[in-house]
Order: C-alpha cells, then sequence, then structure tokens
C-alpha cells in the first residue's frame, strides 16, 4: 500500500563541496526515486551543515573585501543554502524519474520554520558556525556584530548560536498542495529558516540553526504522513554503542527510546536527536511509524528488512 513519508536526508546523501554534492545527490536520488517507484508520496528534507557554514564564510569574506557591504543574516545563509542545495537536489530528481518514464514534477520550497523568541536555547547558543578565529580576533568580532564567540574544543574560537525547537512551519500548507497534486517537494531544508513571530504577522529571521530531524518530525506530523525515515550512516540504531556489549535494535517503542535516551545510549546532536525525533512521531498518532536507517537501506527498511523501526 502506497504511503506519504517524509524522508530527512543526512549528511552523508549530500556531501561537503560542491563537487561531492553533485556526485552524492545522484546517488541519494536513485534510492528516492527507489520509493516513489512503489507508488509512495515522498516529500524530502535535508541537513545544510556544511552549506550553510560555507555561505557564511563566503558572505563575511565580502565584508571585509567591502567596507559598504552589510553583514549577511544567518537566516538569509541559511535560505541561500536551501536553494542550492535544492537545486541540486530537484535536478538530480527529475533526471532519475525520467530515466525510469516516471513524469512527475520536482520542486524545491523555501521554508520558513517558526520558533518561540523564548525559547531558552537563545540563553544557551550549543551550536557553533563559522571560521576558527583566535582569541583576539574573536573579542573582535564580538564588539562589532554582538555575536556569541565561545572556544571550540581547543581549535580556536567561533561564533555560537542557538538551536530552538520548531513550532509550526509557515509553508506546510503549500507543501501539501504540492505534494497533493503529485510533485516531489524537497522543503524544510536545514530545518528550514528560523524566524519568530512579530505584531502585523510579520516573521523576522534569527541567527540560530533549527535541527533539521526535529522539523522533519514536525512537518510529517503536519502533512500527516504515514512515515517519517530518517537517513544516517549506519543501518540501525544501537544501544552501547562502539561497546564490547553493542547491541544493535531492529524496533524500538518510544517509551523505550526515552528510557534508552535518559540512559545515556545516544550521542547529543548526532544519534539522539533522530531517535528524539522518531520517539515523537510514532506517539503522535495511531499508526504512524518512524524508520532510522541507511539511505542505500531505506527501501528494505520499510519492508521491514533492516533498519530501527518506531511504532507504538
Amino acid at each position: 500500500m502506497s504511503k506519504r513519508i517524509v524522508i530527512a536526508l543526512g549528511g552523508n546523501a549530500l556531501g561537503t563541496t560542491l563537487k561531492e554534492q553533485f556526485r552524492a545527490v545522484r546517488i541519494t536520488a536513485k534510492a528516492i526515486v527507489d520509493l516513489i517507484t512503489e507508488g509512495n508520496e515522498v516529500i524530502i528534507t535535508h541537513g545544510n551543515g556544511p552549506q550553510v557554514g560555507i555561505i557564511n564564510n563566503a558572505m563575511t569574506a565580502l565584508t571585509h573585501e567591502d567596507a559598504k557591504q552589510a553583514i549577511t543574516p544567518l537566516s538569509v545563509c541559511g535560505a541561500m543554502s536551501e536553494a542550492y542545495i535544492g537545486y541540486d537536489l530537484q535536478s538530480a530528481l527529475r533526471e532519475e524519474l525520467l530515466r525510469r518514464d516516471i513524469h512527475k514534477p520536482v520542486c524545491t520550497l523555501i521554508t520558513q520554520t517558526v520558533v518561540d523568541k523564548d525559547d531558552p536555547a537563545f540563553q544557551n547558543p550549543t551550536k557553533p558556525i563559522g571560521k576558527f578565529l583566535t582569541e583576539e580576533e574573536a573579542r573582535e568580532v564580538a564588539a562589532k556584530t554582538g555575536y556569541i564567540m565561545k572556544e571550540d574544543a581547543g581549535r580556536g574560537w567561533r561564533r555560537y548560536v542557538a538551536s530552538p525547537l520548531p513550532v509550526s512551519i509557515v509553508e506546510a500548507p503549500c507543501i501539501k498542495i504540492l505534494s497533493d497534486g503529485g510533485a516531489v517537494v524537497v522543503a524544510c531544508g536545514g530545518g528550514g529558516i528560523p524566524v519568530v513571530e512579530e505584531e502585523n504577522h510579520h516573521l523576522r529571521g534569527v541567527g540560530a540553526v533549527i535541527d533539521k530531524d526535529f522539523a522533519s518530525e514536525l512537518m510529517a506530523e503536519l502533512l500527516d504522513a504515514d512515515m517519517l525515515i530518517l537517513l544516517t550512516a549506519v543501518e540501525k540504531v544501537a544501544i552501547n554503542f562502539n561497546k564490547e556489549n553493542e547491541q544493535w535494535l531492529s524496533a524500538l517503542t518510544p517509551d523505550d527510546a526515552d528510557r534508552y535516551a535518559a540512559e545515556g545510549h545516544f550521542a547529543p546532536g548526532s544519534m539522539l536527536p533522530k531517535v528524539q525525533a522518531a520517539a515523537k512521531f510514532a506517539r503522535s498518532k495511531p499508526g504512524r511509524r518512524a524508520l532510522i536507517t541507511a539511505l542505500e537501506k531505506a527501501k528494505d527498511g520499510i519492508e521491514g528488512k533492516t533498519g530501527t523501526m518506531f511504532f507504538q
């Protein structure tokens, strides 16, 4: 039976440079189109870590070359990354679909994600971005811009930004209309452009990074998806990862996932948000399932042959 599936692509599906991304998305497109050929309705989200960093560094360098150039807000850098990653993804998907004689439109939608301006994350920025600087350079940047600068694991100083939780997705109705109309949609790239709601319906971009797994989960709920697939570098979720008693898991209930997370089995910023997002989606409505697996195993995972499936 066909399903509405939200697929969140991990960084290994995109590469870290322009050339790597061009090659990687062609492999990624084949795995996604495999799911479409089974009759599934697919909406795609993706990370943007390396890409938004490259854009941010380039725009910062421009201000050094031309004093008249204002600093480009991180929210704008995020919008740029959505467009340029989406451009490669939609081109690769279109080619792969037509190669299989499947005539479906493919589009990328620049997406805004609303966050709470009072989210506690803004008081404790945890996500490093931008170039490594000396302490002196970092203090100069902080004095000039007001950015929060911290030392990053002894490698130098960097700007740190908040990672607030997503509250709503502005373009969710547009995504649904496009998907209902038969289009393959790429949306909510990098978790979406973080914005806060102000008076007179104004949405103001903020310097933050939204976890793409949490944003993907929210989008899957808003679109009433049947399944959320979170793709990563490993085939299954493990407890006691990289230890002698390592155990790979084929299925998890949300309650078991919560218990393992509380016991510290999943790395923050890596597997933990995936497990938390998968558990949240699985308990959001009867019958919903979430899958964590590797890109090349997505089709087998849906069929129950591999991966870690989350269900109530």
